[in-house]
């Protein structure tokens, strides 16, 4: 994939809580706000446009995307002051490449007699041009149940097939310790780490190399690694030993072990004795410099097990790795200090912040750095903690 693919627009209508939204993204994206102000809704509706621009929608692809299951009737809104209900749930999303625009439109309508989304219409541009379309007015056989956007004659280009695969890869990843240690199976696993951290000592061990006589992880020296992990000096990837695992622990093939700083070198400890900080570091690294993992990938609560001041530094070599590798991600924190790992200078970084309006309909913001704000000498946390920014709930 060319590193100058660029995601320009989404726009989201009639899914769930999302009834009319659309933004512009950029490569980092951070979503802030309320408990129950949609961004976790966001990333799903991402997941269910890449599950219908890839292939078809139904429970299966929704779950290898990492899209929480709901009823039929619940993927579409539900507000009292909707007099009349839309037929279907409607998505587009606009790219940019090689000083073309292109935009995919997908409007689809829930199950009803299966699990089985229909495709209603569909529809590919390039340049504001029609290459593709289709609806289920069409003539010929064509099976509504089945996206075309991958077997179209008119999108069979390199052009479309990359970005099918840019976009069509997605998936939310939200890890969990059990997973990160390798005690339990990732209910999702994908190539080539699990949505939950499945298989993450592989995924390290894919990494990890000697280059000109120094130790790399991916792009990073392995002692700049080491600094975001501040009691270890080494970490390795090896076969679960009697002398480093309880034979009571269930444990995958692979395993991560730890040197800590402060004890004797003989004195090697397993992701399950570690701290979970550290897991939630590597995986993050992980998913960001893989060359298999996802070029577009959602993280719901990114901030995750890490302490504050962890999470602003992760934040910063995060993006930077982001941007390095040509990647898209949109994520979710409850963490101030994430937001001061963030350069909104650069505009391929982005911060958003949910709410919802009087009707209870979601709208989303773009938070950029002002004047004013830059003016009032406080940090980007400080802003979001005194309602500055929006997505704070009244509480008090």
């Amino acid at each position: 994939m060319s590193d100058d693919m660029r995601i320009t627009s989404i726009s989201i209508h009639n899914f769930k809580s999302l009834y009319d939204v659309s933004f512009e993204p950029g490569n980092v994206n951070v979503l802030i706000g309320a408990n129950g102000s949609g961004k976790s809704s966001v990333l799903e509706a991402i997941g269910t446009l890449s599950a219908a621009m890839t292939d078809r929608v139904n429970s299966n692809s929704l779950q290898r995307k990492g899209v929480r299951l709901s009823a039929s009737q619940l993927y579409k809104s539900k507000f009292l002051d909707i007099k009349k209900e839309s037929v279907t749930v409607d998505f587009q999303v606009g790219w940019q490449k090689e000083a073309h625009d292109y935009q995919y439109s997908v409007h689809l309508t829930v199950p009803t007699d299966d699990d089985s989304w229909k495709y209603h219409t569909e529809s590919a541009l390039k340049d504001g041009k029609s290459v593709f379309g289709r609806s289920n007015r069409s003539k010929g056989q064509m099976n509504n149940k089945i996206g075309y956007f991958t077997v179209a004659e008119a999108l069979a280009s390199d052009e479309y097939i990359s970005a099918g695969r840019y976009i069509g890869n997605y998936g939310i990843y939200q890890p969990d310790t059990l997973t990160l240690r390798g005690t339990l199976p990732d209910p999702t696993q994908v190539s080539p780490i699990g949505l939950n951290g499945g298989r993450l000592a592989e995924a390290i061990d894919d990494l990890m190399r000697v280059t000109d006589g120094d130790l790399m992880f991916g792009s990073l020296y392995m002692s700049d690694v080491l600094e975001l992990i501040e009691w270890a000096s080494d970490f390795r990837v090896g076969k679960p030993k009697k002398s480093t695992l309880n034979p009571g622990i269930p444990a995958a093939s692979r395993i991560i072990e730890f040197q800590d700083r402060y004890l004797k070198d003989a004195a090697l400890f397993t992701g399950y004795d570690a701290s979970e900080g550290a897991l939630y570091v590597l995986f993050m690294l992980c998913v960001a410099m893989h060359p298999n993992a996802p070029k577009m990938f959602g993280i719901d609560s990114f901030d995750h097990a890490m302490n504050p001041r962890l999470a602003r530094k992760i934040t910063q070599v995060f993006s930077r790795l982001i941007l390095e590798n040509g990647k898209t991600v949109f994520m979710t924190t409850h963490n101030p200090l994430v937001l001061d790992g963030l350069d909104l200078t650069d505009d391929r970084v982005r911060l958003f912040v949910t709410d919802r309006d009087e009707n209870g309909h979601i709208i989303m913001n773009r938070i950029q750095v002002s004047e004013e704000l830059v003016g009032t000498g406080q940090s980007l946390s400080r802003l979001w903690i005194n309602g500055y920014l929006g997505g704070v709930p009244e509480l008090i």
